[in-house]
């Protein structure tokens, strides 16, 4: 076993090696769709592109977390580079705008981002239909909402979700983030379209969910819920819950089934 390991980690080195430097662009430069009150807020993304001799035409959309409030641009964002970069994939992580109770803003952010990344596909040398989107906490709300209610181009072929927010109902979602996002008295109407669980169906793709056991910021229930929807619309899913951990750790080393993760999460992509 622990030949394995030190054989892993070995691996998992040599793919942090091999990050590039991001193209930085602004998503929306002819100004946004739906204004969130700041304009000063503005939406960018940062791509991160293999070596072309590596590059599968895989690329992964990444949306860090924050509670809709702010953003951990870095463990659940730009250090995951290296990790796609060296499988060949290609990064685009995305900084979207906060909600300020404009509900409609960071899933049209991350749609046009989505949709960026095809219209690119030929200069980036992407295959527009094995493009994801992944997120963390309510950047895993933001990515599940778009898996759930996204079409066309919008539409990811596949998603990861690190400990993430998915229900807007009380006692099971995140307050911060259903605030945040939906503001202090939501409708009826708009906290059930929010409730991504609801959203599922054949058209949902494929999922890998990571979590802790003990996470008390986003309870578990969002992604068991979540993924029993998935396995009852006969949506090919993975989850693994690791007995320690808590919530938000990305991918910082310090996380104690760190290594595990990673080949989990390597082994799952090279699945498809």
């Amino acid at each position: 076993m622990m030949k394995r390991l030190l054989f892993a980690a070995m691996i998992l080195m040599a793919i942090a090696a091999s990050a590039q430097k991001p193209i930085e662009m602004n998503l929306w430069p002819n100004g946004p769709k739906t204004s969130n009150g700041d304009p000063k807020d503005m939406a960018k993304v940062w791509v991160y592109l293999p070596d072309e001799k590596l590059a599968t035409g895989r690329a992964v959309v990444c949306c860090p977390g924050g509670g809709y409030a702010g953003l951990a641009m870095d463990h659940e964002g730009h250090q995951w580079a290296p990790f796609f970069n060296g499988q060949g994939i290609a990064l685009i992580v995305i900084k979207y705008r906060m909600p300020h109770g404009v509900w409609q803003v960071p899933a049209e952010d991350a749609e046009e981002a989505m949709r960026l990344v095809r219209r690119h596909a030929k200069q980036w040398h992407i295959n527009t239909k094995d493009v994801g989107i992944m997120g963390f906490s309510a950047g895993g709300h933001l990515a599940s909402t778009v898996a759930t209610h996204a079409t066309g181009d919008a539409l990811p072929n596949f998603q990861i979700l690190f400990y993430p927010v998915i229900s807007m109902e009380q006692g099971v979602t995140h307050q911060g983030s259903r605030d945040n996002l939906l503001g202090k008295k939501p409708k009826r109407k708009l906290v059930n379209e929010y409730c991504n669980e609801q959203h599922i169906g054949h058209h949902t793709p494929r999922a890998f969910l990571v979590l802790a056991h003990d996470d008390r910021v986003v309870l578990p229930i969002n992604s068991i819920n979540y993924y029993e929807e998935l396995y009852a619309n006969k949506v090919p899913a993975s989850m693994y819950i690791y007995p320690t951990g808590g919530h938000g750790f990305g991918i910082r080393q310090s996380f104690e089934y760190h290594l595990e993760m990673m080949l989990e999460l390597k082994a799952w992509l090279r699945s498809f």
